[in-house]
């Protein structure tokens, strides 16, 4: 009971509405309240970790009160060629891709287009006859049907790797011409692997939900984020699909399945080049966009500030505030102890992930190692990415950084 009301008392500060600015570079660190010796210990970590062949690259963001005091590139984009990392870089985001469907979905909530609580086959009549595994070898009719808010929360049963399914599930990418809805109607079939509501379960959750932002506004999914998302915040650096003129930007992916194991180029073809390569017809509102970390921090940003940016509103404050209540019971995020919100995770007083941020936090990431911290009370975002997958050194990568960032806070 503690944790609950100190995480819910947490949640309600948000940085005031009129926290509208764009991003500028804080005078000094201590300006921004941040120790600049401090700060350098970021720069150490990431250079012996590059110099250990820890990690390849990593691009650093971190920015109080839309004062930015850490923005960095370490290491190389392509380490055979040894191309010096910039901080424009292009990465793949995988999962983070999520908040960017979320916050789609929750327009058209606003819009008084959908509840949450509609069951997801009134507008994917593909899931009307879903059904439920049993646990007996059989399945059975779901308690009660899945609905947007089951996506949103990953309580609606819908694993990425099912356990009926022998072979391998479309992960990231898909090089052959698969579309969405191909893809959504194949996961259909599959029988939930619990009720409803039952526990938190990752899965094909918002890439569901992208297909219903498809169906209810007519527009492909990468057109609706390109008109309505990313146009209006200004993150252009951001795509499905990247155009020639950018895809030069792209960093190289790499592998470290084991922590003795070297750096090495990703073995698969269709995770290193979906975002420049193949039909380009998957639109993944789950896994599918590429981004830069300057780009990723102005959706950031817009959840800090209560749905706005540079006087851009997207959202409501009052909607920022349910996606930020945990919407999946007495049920944990895996084993963090943490709970999960409509599409991000909040960390809680007892989190076993968060370290040191405040009860309240929100924070999610991506296969690839990316990974977000929203910080309300702080008023903190905070970003380090690298593409690295299978990666063996992944938890140490992003949470040593956060430990750093906050480590520098005065």
């Amino acid at each position: 009971m503690k944790s609950f009301l100190v995480l819910l008392g947490a949640v309600m500060m948000t940085v005031p509405l009129s926290a509208q600015q764009t991003f500028r570079k804080a005078t000094t660190p201590a300006a921004a309240g941040f120790s600049a010796e401090r700060l350098h210990r970021i720069d150490s970590f990431f250079e012996a970790a590059i110099a250990r062949g820890l990690t390849p690259n990593a691009v650093t963001f971190i920015a109080r009160k839309g004062q930015i005091v850490h923005y960095k590139a370490f290491g190389f984009s392509n380490l055979e060629k040894k191309t010096p990392a910039r901080t424009d870089d292009i990465f793949r985001i995988a999962s983070q891709t999520k908040l960017v469907t979320t916050v789609a979905v929750l327009m058209l909530y606003e819009e008084g287009r959908l509840f949450l609580d509609d069951p997801i086959a009134k507008f994917l009549p593909e899931f009307k006859d879903v059904q439920v595994l049993d646990g007996n070898g059989g399945t059975r009719p779901p308690k009660t049907p899945p609905t947007i808010r089951h996506l949103l929360s990953h309580s609606a049963g819908i694993p990425y790797q099912h356990p009926t399914v022998k072979e391998p599930n479309v992960y990231l990418s898909d090089l052959n011409g698969l579309t969405t809805e191909e893809l959504i109607k194949q996961v259909a079939k599959r029988p939930l692997t619990h009720d409803p509501g039952e526990q938190f379960t990752y899965g094909y959750n918002t890439d569901v939900a992208g297909r219903i932002v498809e169906v209810i506004s007519g527009k492909s999914l990468k057109d609706f984020f390109h008109e309505r998302i990313f146009k209006p915040l200004g993150m252009n650096d951001t795509y499905f699909y990247l155009p020639k003129e950018k895809a030069g930007r792209l960093v190289e992916m790499y592998a470290k399945g084991e922590m003795d194991a070297p750096l090495t180029v990703h073995s698969s073809v269709s995770n290193r080049t979906f975002p420049i390569a193949g039909k380009q017809t998957l639109y993944l509102g789950g896994a599918g966009l590429v981004s830069t970390v300057a780009d990723y921090a102005k959706l950031c940003q817009l959840v800090l500030n209560g749905g706005s940016f540079n006087h851009v509103r997207l959202l409501s404050r009052k909607t920022v505030e349910l996606m930020s209540r945990n919407q999946i019971g007495n049920s944990f995020v895996w084993d963090r102890n943490d709970k999960f919100g409509l599409g991000l995770q909040i960390i809680t007083e007892d989190t076993r992930y968060g370290d040191q941020a405040t009860p309240g936090s929100l924070t999610w990431g991506g296969a690839y190692c990316s990974e977000y911290t929203i910080d309300p009370k702080e008023g903190i975002v905070m970003m380090v990415f690298t593409n690295v997958s299978p990666y063996a050194w992944y938890g140490e990568f992003v949470r040593k950084f956060r430990v750093l960032a906050y480590g520098a806070l005065e």
